[in-house]
């Protein structure tokens, strides 16, 4: 079979030493739209011409009438009458007539080379003389859906994406998701759709991070091979320029409106305002931080509030991949509006239980669980990716789950089915086999408990992390580095020097005077530094004393027990904190948990926070008892003897 990606690519030759590696991408990618938008179009080009004869190119009339000739089915014309065949023709006006020929295009299809700066390129190849042999290299790649069709069209611009990220020392899998795992997502979403069969039946599918659209593609397969009649919609957003374009015009191949296709921020411009939808896929990028839309984010958290798409919470700022899966959740489609939204997401292990009970992550976790809006999740095998090795999670959101999946969520281990790759591609060393996908789509629908299927109760995620107090007893001296402490008390500082002089004098003087004698009444030893500092002639404030007398004692468990407002006072050095299970009683914990071991610790109720984590890996961890000594040691002999064997031969 005839590999159109790497014909494709090897136009890299005739660009090497004009150009870097890094540029190759930004040259050939655009080549290969134009080439596919050509054999697209070629079919009916001399109808279109015909056509646009005599009219004006900014005619709105012959502009759908253009359209209308170039295919019922596609959304764009050209009303030049070049193609990249007969532009190889005319030498001496080549770069105007590729010029020419680009703006031919209609509207909403010069958006994607401007996105690709072409007019620069077409400027480079050409100071270069390198602008007819790359025309004529592309003109050779038969790109029509006859001999290429959208899949695999799709399969080529990711195979090119990849090796541009290569080339560029850039990270590919932030452009694409391995087809095998979109496959998997898309299989148990509409795993749950009851009405998928209706003919007729209309359904909007939405990727916030599109990529080159290769999820949004998946989706529209796998309706129409379910039902040939339903009319899939595909909308999606991109912030990257390169791979917009590219979506933008796999989508306008297949016939969607133009503007579906949008490029921008999703977190902080986000396109299709007021609009939910029946099916979310996304792959954010994974542990990316979201500095530069921080302001925005923020603002939108603190004034909309659950009015607007961060309600929950915000988790740090290193890492944005809940600010996209509460964006995901904001754009399926709720209840009322007829059929429920459902959703699959791509994470990494991070957004399961990174941060403590009331920090923005366990706050967002703990609102998706309250709404009921998570179904399942299955953790992928490692080596999945494209550009990294680490573990990953599908999280499946429902709005409105079925009645036997209400109030539960169903962990999916997946680790361990894949098939290893004969030639790993970048970090993907391994991948899902058609029978895997059966297999977890399978467990899913079943929803059973086994080896490799747990189901949960939303509250069994939830627990409460309680403060554990210590009464604060302290004893008393003047030694020399509780003075060291004492001294660097802020207020200290804030006075006169020849003040923080006397107050240093008159601690050493008591230092030899007491002789390291401690004491354990706070009273006594509050009155033995108002005499010393009386002596040295220092009127200080109540509370720099207090604070004096503080830093001058130190944790005695059988010292004087420090009061404050009629109540033991704490000590932070020994405050410790614990997380209790959501169906228990903190009191009741802590009376069995701690007491036997601190019969003085109280709890600190003011301080008790709500979480949620998702353990997921504690979940399916089967304990391995270590093998015995006599197993060791007969291993060690064995290799040993192996050893011994070798030396005798050597020597022989």
């Amino acid at each position: 079979m005839f590999n159109h990606a790497s014909f494709i690519w090897s136009a890299a030759d005739l660009l090497r030493g004009t150009y870097k590696q890094h540029e190759y991408g930004d040259i050939i990618l655009p080549f290969t739209v134009l080439s596919r938008l050509d054999a697209v179009l070629a079919p009916t080009k001399a109808a279109v011409l015909e056509a646009a004869a005599g009219f004006d190119g900014d005619n709105e009339l012959p502009n759908a009438m253009l359209r209308n000739k170039a295919g019922h089915e596609y959304s764009f014309y050209n009303r030049s009458k070049h193609n990249l065949k007969t532009l190889q023709g005319d030498t001496d006006n080549l770069e105007e007539n590729l010029r020419d020929y680009v703006n031919a295009f209609s509207p909403n299809v010069r958006d994607i080379f401007e996105k690709y700066k072409f007019e620069d390129t077409i400027d480079g190849l050409a100071a270069n003389d390198l602008l007819l042999q790359i025309l004529q290299h592309f003109a050779k790649a038969d790109l029509h859906p006859k001999n290429v069709d959208n899949e695999q069209m799709g399969h080529i611009f990711e195979e090119l994406i990849r090796k541009f990220a290569e080339a560029s020392n850039e990270t590919a899998g932030e452009h694409f998701t391995p087809r095998e795992v979109v496959q998997l997502m898309v299989s148990i979403l509409l795993e749950g759709d009851d009405e998928l069969m209706t003919p007729g039946v209309i359904r909007d599918v939405y990727d916030p991070t599109a990529g080159t659209g290769g999820m949004l593609s998946a989706a529209e397969d796998k309706i129409t091979a379910i039902n040939h009649s339903a009319q899939v919609n595909l909308l999606g957003q991109e912030l990257n320029a390169s791979s917009y374009a590219i979506c933008k015009a796999d989508m306008v191949v297949k016939g969607q409106p133009i503007r579906n296709i949008v490029h921008g921020n999703t977190l902080t411009d986000p396109a299709f305002a007021n609009r939910t939808f029946h099916f979310g896929l996304s792959n954010p990028p994974f542990g990316v931080d979201w500095k530069k839309e921080q302001a925005a984010v923020k603002t939108e958290h603190e004034v909309a509030g659950f009015a607007g798409r961060f309600g929950p919470g915000l988790p740090r700022v290193s890492d944005g991949s809940l600010l996209f899966l509460m964006h995901l959740v904001s754009k399926l489609r709720d209840p009322s509006e007829g059929v429920a939204g459902r959703g699959a997401i791509v994470l990494n292990g991070s957004p399961l239980f990174t941060g403590g009970a009331g920090s923005g992550e366990s706050n967002i976790r703990k609102w998706v669980l309250e709404q009921d809006y998570l179904e399942a999740i299955i953790g992928l095998p490692a080596d999945m990716f494209y550009n990294t090795g680490i573990s990953t999670y599908i999280w499946i959101i429902n709005k409105d789950k079925p009645k036997h999946r209400r109030g539960k969520v169903q962990l999916i281990d997946a680790t361990e089915m894949s098939q290893k790759m004969r030639k790993s591609v970048g970090s993907k060393r391994r991948y899902l086999t058609s029978k895997h996908i059966e297999s977890l789509a399978r467990i899913y629908s079943e929803f059973e408990e086994t080896e490799t299927s747990k189901v949960f109760a939303n509250e069994d995620f939830f627990y409460r992390t309680i403060t554990v107090e210590r009464p604060l007893r302290l004893n008393y001296a003047f030694t020399a580095d509780r003075i060291e402490r004492a001294l660097a008390v802020r207020a200290v500082g804030k006075l006169e020097s020849d003040a923080q002089t006397d107050l240093r004098t008159a601690f050493e003087t008591a230092e030899t005077a007491s002789d390291g004698i401690v004491s354990t009444n706070r009273k006594q030893f509050t009155a033995e530094l108002t005499t010393v500092l009386n002596k040295a002639g220092l009127a200080l404030k109540p509370a720099l004393v207090a604070a004096l007398v503080n830093e001058l004692g130190e944790h005695d468990d059988d010292g004087e027990l420090v009061m404050k407002a009629g109540k033991p006072a704490a000590n932070t050095a020994l405050r410790d904190s614990e997380n209790v299970p959501w169906d228990e009683d903190i009191h009741d914990y802590l009376e069995r948990e701690v007491k036997p071991f601190v019969p003085d610790a109280w709890i600190d109720e003011s301080k008790t926070k709500e979480g949620a984590d998702i353990p997921f890996t504690r979940h399916f961890y089967t304990y391995v008892p270590p093998r015995t000594l006599e197993e060791i040691d007969r291993d060690l002999d064995e290799v040993l003897g192996r050893i011994r064997a070798r030396l005798e031969q050597v020597k022989a």
